[in-house]
């Protein structure tokens, strides 16, 4: 327990290798009375019990904060190592952030309320589709949840992970692409026919609403379809905002794609995002002989390609819920995204430089349960500061002791201080708080351990 506690404090605090856990550690009001080498041992029985600690701390979390689980948002990420030999866990495969390395894998379900509930680490070439149904089952199993809406992104929602989520229940929503649909359904997607907005039965046609300005309104269309034995909905939105958004963004990649086709030798490689796309290589010329240079020019089919779906945006669902319902549930994704990316920039969770796959699992368990603290710190805050503005609130809090007499504190006083200290009951920013005191506080912490 006090190996454990050092490093959820200090993964949010001060992150860093677990030699450097065991360094910062002694900097803690109470020090550690543990020595390095547990540490590591520690980290092997952390492994072998993760699944138990998961769901005793989602039990007891009940306690302490209201867990909304009527909708569980799922979605994977992968972490790097700094080595180039593949083993266990650690494989080559797609890296979200473009690294030629090896990675492992993470699947996270997100409740409702923006806390995670449960997670997974797979090999980092292992398909994404097929890490959520062995997850699910274990919230089923372990966590006694049986009634919610899985809500995942496009490239999670095979057509078997739709289905299982029709059983017993369990709904779905899900992003659609719009580009990956047959063609009638996608003709009748993009139909500037047909269109109304919400809590209205009025057609409306998107010709007429591409005449107004500064248009703030979102607009959708449905239809009940049945794809490879499942029914689902189908609902399309356009957004004059989202297309205005889209079209400035393609048209400042367009601006680099121009600038780009005077060097026609670093055209061979883009990603789906990449200015490059819009750029077409020639590499014979008008008479079919073969060119001594590459010619390049703009690509103008796939710039008018890309623009007719500016604005659109679908989800599936098997939920017989309002527009409003399915999209406010299908909005709050970005709190999942965004858990990602505080794990790996603020808590630092990568590179990971653990060999052993035990060590390797007891890491990202910690940062699983140092990121659900957070989280909850957040909800007590009323979600009323940035993540940065909060930790690094946090990590500046440092107190001076004073020998035989207490605490002064170094740090200066602010709008977030005041609301951690109005949150918790307890004030450390008095002009010296006494051992006396002091102690009172570390007990307070301590209730219902």
């Amino acid at each position: 327990n006090e190996i454990l506690s050092r490093l959820l404090y200090l993964r949010i605090l001060h992150p860093a290798s677990k030699k450097g856990t065991f360094e910062h550690s002694k900097d803690l009001l109470e020090p550690a009375q543990f020595q390095s080498h547990q540490i590591y041992r520690a980290l092997g029985v952390l492994a072998e019990q993760s699944d138990f600690i998961e769901e005793m701390v989602y039990k007891n979390s009940l306690q302490v904060v209201d867990r909304n689980t009527q909708v569980l948002y799922y979605d994977c990420t992968n972490f790097f190592f700094e080595i180039e030999e593949e083993d266990g866990l650690k494989q080559y495969g797609v890296s979200k952030e473009n690294r030629p390395s090896p990675i492992v894998q993470m699947g996270l379900f997100m409740d409702g309320s923006g806390l995670p509930l449960a997670f997974s680490m797979t090999p980092g070439n292992q398909n994404e589709q097929t890490t959520l149904k062995p997850l699910e089952r274990r919230i089923l199993k372990d966590f006694n949840l049986s009634k919610f809406v899985v809500c995942t992104d496009a490239g999670l929602s095979s057509n078997k992970n739709r289905i299982y989520n029709t059983k017993g229940k369990r709904a779905f929503v899900t992003t659609q692409s719009i580009k990956k649909l047959k063609k009638f359904l996608k003709e009748w997607a993009l139909d500037s026919e047909g269109w109304r907005i919400p809590g209205s039965n009025k057609k409306i046609n998107l010709d007429d609403v591409r005449k107004l300005k500064n248009d703030q309104k979102t607009y959708y269309k449905e239809r009940w379809i049945n794809e490879n034995g499942l029914e689902q909905k189908l609902i399309v939105t356009y957004s004059p905002v989202y297309q205005r958004y889209q079209a400035s963004i393609r048209e400042k990649q367009v601006e680099r794609a121009k600038k780009k086709v005077d060097n026609p030798s670093s055209l061979h490689k883009h990603n789906q995002n990449d200015p490059k796309r819009f750029i077409k290589a020639t590499h014979v010329t008008d008479d079919g002989e073969i060119a001594d240079k590459t010619q390049a020019a703009l690509n103008q089919d796939q710039i008018d390609n890309e623009s007719m779906y500016d604005g659109f945006y679908a989800v599936c669902t098997n939920l017989e819920s309002t527009i409003e319902e399915i999209i406010k549930i299908n909005h709050r994704r970005w709190e999942i995204e965004e858990t990602f990316r505080i794990l790996k920039s603020e808590f630092q969770t990568r590179p990971v430089y653990l060999q052993r796959e035990t060590r390797i699992r007891a890491h990202f368990l910690t940062c699983f349960l140092a990121l659900l603290i957070y989280r909850i710190l957040e909800k007590k805050l009323d979600e009323s500061f940035t993540c940065p503005e909060l930790i690094s609130t946090l990590r500046n809090m440092n107190m001076r002791e004073l020998n035989g007499e207490g605490y002064i504190p170094v740090y200066t006083r602010t709008e977030i201080t005041d609301a951690l200290h109005e949150a918790f009951g307890f004030r450390t920013d008095f002009e010296i708080v006494t051992q006396k005191n002091m102690k009172k506080i570390l007990k307070q912490t301590k209730k219902g351990k």
